[in-house]
């Protein structure tokens, strides 16, 4: 009996490891499944706050985005995009909620550059990023750009960019995850899902 709960136990822990860790690359990624809970992280507002996910979670329903930064012209067509959106976005009683790993400074910037009012946090260490299962080592050419907009504090990731849709426990309830940087989710195809989800 004790060796079965050992082994459970240690496939158990294999398994917590294999979703913190650093993946190879974009498609090696392991990402929480729908039905799951995104983990309670403190993260850092635009203005160097702390806050934790799990007090943004409570205030309603969200649409959970990671983007790989403001630097990155893809995903500041993403969140511009999304800004456009967010009214329809809020009648159907969500949230959104955009996290990356550029330092609250440099948020605060694309918060401004890109006409956001919706909420941005930074996630510099990936904590959260890689307990999501999304992070993945950044390839050589992106390690300057990623050290400069995190202040030094990011060691080389990146998320693969993804929404994920959750409730107010932080269960997933749909993701769209694209290991191609240049594909996002559309905001008609997201308005849809979440007219289904009510």
């Amino acid at each position: 009996m004790k060796k079965v709960l050992f082994m459970l136990c240690l496939a158990f822990t294999s398994v917590a490891n294999a979703q913190n860790a650093i993946a190879n690359s974009a498609t090696d990624i392991t990402p929480l499944l729908i039905g799951e809970k995104i983990p309670y992280i403190t993260l850092k507002t635009p203005d160097n706050t702390d806050v934790n996910i799990s007090d943004s979670f409570k205030k309603k329903k969200s649409v959970l985005i990671f983007y790989r930064g403001g630097w990155c012209p893809y995903c500041n067509l993403h969140l511009q995009a999304m800004a456009e959106a967010e009214k329809q976005i809020l009648d159907l009683g969500y949230q959104i909620i955009a996290i990356s790993p550029d330092a609250p400074e440099k948020i605060k910037i694309t918060e401004e550059t890109d006409k956001v009012k919706y909420t941005l946090l930074s996630d510099s260490k990936g904590e959260l990023i890689n307990a999501v299962g999304i992070g993945f080592e950044a390839p050589a050419n992106y390690k300057s750009i990623i050290n400069v907009n995190s202040k030094g504090i990011n060691t080389g990731f990146l998320p693969v960019p993804s929404v994920f849709v959750v409730n107010t426990k932080g269960e997933i309830l749909f993701e769209y995850i694209s290991p191609n940087f240049k594909r996002r989710i559309t905001t008609e195809l997201l308005v849809a899902v979440l007219k289904n989800l009510k």
